[in-house]
């Protein structure tokens, strides 16, 4: 293990010049003996080091690009590798660099806290997903480290600030990168805490697939990043933490199920359901009751199916007259949270997508077809 990834900030400009600098071509080789490819930061800087000129005056994108086949560093983490002669070649040439892993090839999932002196969003967005009530007293609240304190007692677990069992590694700026191994194959999204889209926490960035995280050791102009703790390897991602990040929409769109057709023998039930309220009742609780099951059961049950196809059904049913997109919406959304509490973001998307396929074909009753 290179000694930097044990050293103190203090003093760390100073060092610069000498053992972080001679030791970022040790940094990179035990980041990827590790299986975390590793990629160039510019001198003193968190970024990558500029492409060279043909890639910054041709718009291309980087998997088109000559560059990396051919070695080169263009295009920051999507040059990462796992190649040691490589590696020997890119901090041989250059040990002034720092070292930077990419995250999504590496299997990583890094919570990047902040603790900028910043005001506090709105409600809505200190943690995005969740309301908090006017009446809530919120003086105090100041930092990454707050917000994610906050959003881990809602949920009745440690804030993964506090984690002793992965690496944990302390930023110049006095932030935390909280290192986790992703324990599945799901493509976990990067976000900032600021987005007003995806995002977790306020001040509380994701790094994970189509980012990187500046690798332990490394220093800056501002100071090193400075593994904290005994724990040098990252734990498996808590499942509690998972969830959020899939409550918080940090999953891509594909991994929604595609719309399917309703199956035959439930258009058959639709086709024999008739008019009437109560067949209606009785139609949507035939409907919604595979989604309902899943609640008896942790994972494994096939939730995300159960609600696509019963979402698709109803669609039908909205585009058929049966009952309005409102009620479908709202009988959708109540059984689903039920079965899944916690995943309101995630239930929104499959909801909506598959009424909108459903609205496409409509499933008509005996005595509602016009």
């Amino acid at each position: 293990m290179p000694a930097e990834l044990g050293l103190s900030t203090s003093d760390s400009c100073s060092r610069r010049s000498t053992g972080s600098i001679a030791n970022s071509l040790a940094i990179a080789s035990w980041c990827a003996r590790r299986g975390w490819p590793v990629h160039p930061l510019a001198v003193g800087r968190k970024t990558p080091p500029a492409n060279c000129t043909a890639c910054r005056e041709t718009r291309h994108l980087p998997a088109q690009c000559p560059c990396l086949p051919a070695g080169r560093w263009c295009h920051g983490f999507h040059a990462a590798t796992l190649d040691h002669r490589r590696i020997s070649e890119w901090w041989g040439s250059r040990p002034d660099f720092g070292v930077g892993v990419a995250c999504g090839p590496a299997g990583l999932v890094v919570i990047d806290i902040d603790a900028h002196q910043a005001q506090p969003p709105s409600r809505d967005r200190i943690l995005p997903g969740i309301p908090i009530a006017d009446h809530v007293d919120l003086t105090g609240l100041a930092n990454g480290f707050h917000t994610l304190a906050v959003l881990a007692a809602l949920r009745g677990q440690p804030s993964p600030a506090d984690d002793q069992s992965t690496l944990r590694v302390r930023t110049p700026s006095g932030g935390l990168h909280v290192w986790y191994r992703a324990s599945d194959n799901r493509r976990w999204q990067c976000s900032s805490g600021s987005s007003t889209g995806r995002a977790l926490a306020w001040q509380v960035d994701v790094r994970a697939h189509g980012g990187y995280i500046i690798a332990p050791g490394t220093t800056t102009e501002h100071g090193t990043y400075t593994a904290i703790g005994e724990v040098r390897e990252p734990a498996a991602l808590p499942a509690w933490l998972a969830q959020e990040l899939e409550r918080t929409g940090h999953l891509p769109a594909s991994t929604i199920p595609a719309p399917r057709p309703v199956p035959p023998r439930a258009q058959q039930a639709v086709l024999a359901a008739g008019g009437g309220s109560a067949r209606t009742q009785h139609l949507l609780t035939a409907v919604l009751a595979p989604v309902e099951a899943c609640g008896q059961v942790s994972d494994g049950a096939g939730f995300s199916d159960a609600l696509n196809r019963a979402a698709y059904t109803l669609g039908g049913l909205v585009a058929g007259g049966r009952l309005s997109q409102e009620e479908a919406t709202r009988v959708l959304t109540d059984t689903a949270v039920t079965a899944r509490p916690g995943q309101e973001r995630r239930i929104e998307q499959i909801i909506r997508s598959g009424l909108a396929a459903g609205l496409k074909h409509p499933l008509y009753t005996s005595g509602s077809r016009p």
